[in-house]
């Protein structure tokens, strides 16, 4: 985390557009989880204001950067982080950062370029992170969690540090993220609408129920869903990009109910997120549910309803530029080959069906 993330932008950004190997191939590294907790913001933020030397930038050149992002938003979640991921990249360095060097009418334009910037940059990393490249992932969360603290370093400064923990996460870290989870949701408490709050519990909830502390765990499920049904207040922009909130907690409670081996209660949750989030919407995230749901399903011996649910994930897979997603693919293939074996019905079909969608982006 340099004292210049400006710079720092210009650098990623140049190692993304000419494919260098030592970025794309770059590691997660478990070290780094813990950054943002000793980050000096205060420093950084003197140093970008004394270097602010460019033209005037208003609010509608905010407004536009908000709109580009989430198309840019939309087209990931039914494509992939691998669509678009030059021009996105190429967007965040050669437009928007530039605009942050700008001179701002006021200290809230000035936030709110930044803010917007932290959301381009946090695609930026989610894109690698769906393509199975961590470390350059790593890289963009942090830069984002540095030009969110320009915005607002306890609301939105926490919610980089909630990407960063599920980064964590999914990598199989729970131990090396406990301590950011817990500063994230404190950061943030009483200062985020209730409906993003109930995001942060959830969070450690995942973090305790992977570490085995299944008390907290379910504490931190309980205080989710407390702030989950408080909806007075609008939600936040940076929030309402990842979805439906209830849609993202109950997916998430359903990966620390897994975690904790209770697959009949992950189940009632992975239901709960797919009809939480409107059909023909996030493409990507509604097939990696479903195919934990069909997980939860197999864990209770239901083996031909779990290769049904399987066999209606992979309706989503054409044309996904997603790591992630055929990861879960293999993964699916593989149960479905030991299925055959033992003569489970639809286990041979769903087998060859996988097979082929493999071949096929081969």
């Amino acid at each position: 985390m340099g004292a210049d993330p400006l710079a720092t932008t210009a650098d990623l950004g140049r190692s993304v557009m000419l494919r260098r190997r030592e970025f794309i191939n770059a590691a997660f590294a478990t070290a780094a989880v813990g950054l943002p907790l000793r980050y000096d913001h205060e420093a950084v933020a003197a140093t970008l204001k004394a270097a602010g030397t460019g033209g005037s930038i208003g609010p509608e050149e905010v407004a536009v950067v908000r709109q580009l992002t989430e198309m840019f938003r939309n087209a990931d979640e039914r494509l992939g982080g691998g669509h678009g991921l030059t021009t996105v990249t190429a967007y965040l360095t050669d437009t928007v950062t530039p605009m942050l060097a700008a001179r701002f009418p006021s200290a809230a334009v000035r936030a709110d370029a930044f803010g917007a910037a932290a959301q381009l940059a946090c695609l930026v990393g989610w894109k690698h992170h769906d393509l199975g490249r961590e470390g350059a992932a790593q890289q963009y969360y942090l830069l984002g969690y540095q030009l969110a603290c320009e915005c607002d370093p306890d609301g939105h400064g926490a919610w980089l540090m909630r990407a960063m923990t599920h980064q964590a996460l999914d990598l199989g870290h729970p131990h090396s993220c406990t301590e950011l989870a817990e500063e994230t949701l404190r950061r943030a408490s009483g200062k985020v609408d209730r409906q993003t709050e109930a995001l942060l519990p959830v969070t450690c909830a995942r973090a305790y129920g992977s570490s085995g502390e299944s008390g907290k765990a379910a504490a931190a499920l309980l205080a989710a869903e407390d702030a989950l049904s408080d909806t007075r207040d609008p939600l936040l922009s940076y929030s309402a990009a990842s979805g439906p909130v209830a849609a993202t907690v109950a997916s998430h409670t359903g990966k620390t109910l897994t975690a904790m081996k209770d697959y009949s209660a992950a189940e009632r949750h992975y239901r709960t997120a797919m009809l939480a989030r409107t059909p023909g919407t996030y493409q990507r995230g509604h097939a990696l549910t479903m195919m934990n749901l069909g997980k939860s399903v197999a864990a209770q011996r239901r083996h031909e309803e779990a290769i049904g649910l399987w066999n209606r994930s992979l309706d989503f897979m054409n044309g996904m530029a997603s790591d992630r997603s055929w990861k879960e693919v293999r993964s699916i293939r593989r149960a479905a080959a030991l299925y055959g074996r033992r003569g489970v019905p639809g286990a041979a079909g769903l087998d060859q069906r996988a097979t082929e969608l493999l071949r096929a982006r081969a």
